[in-house]
């Protein structure tokens, strides 16, 4: 059981207390908030998906926050490449900080992280992060459901090392 993630309690208008414990992986919700709360560049890597969460809490005269799944980069080079395509009008940034997430994306979301990932992007670029913010998620999540559903029936890039006699 994740405990890392139980009881979360209002402290006062928005916001939240994250005093929690470290799970069985390692996991500390108060370190990753401080990550999403600070991080100009953000990604999230998770256990079984190939993709990853970008954000790009820059902002400019022209350009808002980013918020975007993005295919699993070879090298770090690679990253800052990538990032320079998606966001040309804005220097790379010093770092990119990431972290691996090695529960499923469901837990990410129920210890109150996409919340606090949108609530940023939100207070940097208005109400249409919503949107885009809800759309990354989903498709996280349909993407990890349907590589555990892969996963179970030995589909692509899974073998079946058990199966029930005919």
């Amino acid at each position: 059981m994740l405990q890392a993630c139980i009881a979360l309690r209002l402290t006062g208008e928005n916001e939240r207390d994250y005093n929690r414990h470290v799970d069985d992986y390692g996991v500390d919700v108060n370190e990753i908030v401080k990550v999403i709360d600070s991080a100009d560049v953000l990604v999230v890597r998770f256990a079984i998906l190939d993709e990853r969460l970008l954000v790009d809490n820059r902002t400019n005269d022209k350009d808002g926050p980013l918020i975007a799944v993005v295919p699993k980069a070879e090298s770090v080079e690679e990253r800052f490449k990538s990032l320079k395509k998606l966001r040309p009008r804005f220097p790379l940034p010093e770092k990119i900080t990431s972290f691996m997430w090695p529960r499923h994306f469901d837990t990410f979301r129920d210890c109150g992280l996409c919340k606090r990932i949108e609530s940023r992007l939100i207070s940097l670029g208005g109400e249409d992060m919503v949107t885009r913010c809800r759309e990354a998620f989903e498709h996280l999540h349909k993407t990890e459901q349907a590589e555990v559903v892969n996963a179970i029936t030995g589909g692509e890039g899974y073998q079946t090392l058990w199966q029930r006699s005919r």
